[in-house]
C-alpha cells in the first residue's frame, strides 16, 4: 500500500479570526462557496501538506474525504502515480508508462476517470472538507476531476487543492476567482478556520440546500 507522506501542520482552530468576520458574517444565511487551491510553486511537497491536512482535520474529527497523490516509487518522472482514497485507502493507478525520452503527458484519463467516483461518492455523504490532489492539465481543459469539482462546489461543500503556476489563470476562471493558497501550513490553517464552521452552524448551510454535515 501507498504510504502517504509526512507533513507538520497546525491544527487550526474551529473559530474564524476577526480579520475573517466580514466575509462569514455576510454568509450566516448563505455562505459563498468555500473552495481554495495551494500554489504548487516548488518550494514544498505539495502532496506532503494535502496529505497533512487530511490527516489533522480527521484527528480534529471532521469527515473528510477526496484522494491524495503517492509516489510509491519514490519522486522522479518515471515512478508511478498512484491516489489515494483518504477514507478507504483505495488506490487508483493514474500514470501510464511511456517509453523512454518520452515528452508526452504520463498521466492516464482512464486512471483519473476509474478513482473521480470516490468525489462523486463524497457528494452523497455530506462532508466537511474534500480534499483533491490538484487542478492540473486535464482539468484545465475540462476533463479530470473537473465536473466532481463543479457539483462538489455547486452544493457548499469546502474542496482544497492544489495548482501549479501554469494552471492558475484556468482554476480563476473555473472556480469563479476562488482563494489561491501560498504554500504554507500556517496559511492553509487560517482558510480552514475560516470555511470550515462550529457544528451548530450546520442548520444554516441546509437551509442553503447544502449538505447540514
Amino acid at each position: 500500500m501507498s504510504s502517504i507522506p509526512a507533513f507538520p501542520l497546525p491544527v487550526a482552530s474551529g473559530t474564524p479570526t476577526s480579520a475573517a468576520s466580514p466575509q462569514r458574517s455576510a454568509a450566516v444565511d448563505c455562505p459563498p462557496v468555500p473552495a481554495a487551491a495551494v500554489l504548487d510553486d516548488g518550494s514544498v511537497d505539495i502532496d506532503a501538506l494535502l496529505a497533512a491536512v487530511a490527516r489533522a482535520q480527521r484527528q480534529a474529527g471532521r469527515r473528510v474525504r477526496g484522494l491524495l497523490m503517492t509516489h510509491p516509487d519514490g519522486p522522479g518522472c518515471n515512478g508511478a502515480m498512484v491516489l489515494v482514497d483518504i477514507e478507504t485507502r483505495d488506490e487508483y493507478l493514474v500514470s501510464q508508462r511511456l517509453g523512454r525520452g518520452s515528452t508526452s503527458c504520463r498521466a492516464d484519463p482512464h486512471g483519473f476517470a476509474r478513482a473521480s467516483r470516490v468525489l462523486r461518492d463524497a457528494l452523497e455523504q455530506s462532508p466537511d472538507l474534500v480534499i483533491s490532489n490538484r487542478f492540473g492539465s486535464l482539468e484545465a481543459e475540462g476533463g479530470g476531476f473537473a465536473a466532481e469539482l463543479l457539483a462538489l462546489m455547486a452544493n457548499g461543500v469546502p474542496v482544497l487543492t492544489a495548482v501549479a503556476t501554469p494552471y492558475l489563470g484556468s482554476w480563476e476562471r473555473f472556480s469563479g476567482g476562488a482563494a489561491v493558497l501560498p504554500a504554507q501550513a500556517a496559511a492553509v490553517s487560517l482558510w480552514l478556520a475560516q470555511v470550515l464552521p462550529p457544528r451548530a452552524a450546520a442548520p444554516a448551510r441546509a437551509r442553503c440546500g447544502m449538505p447540514a454535515g
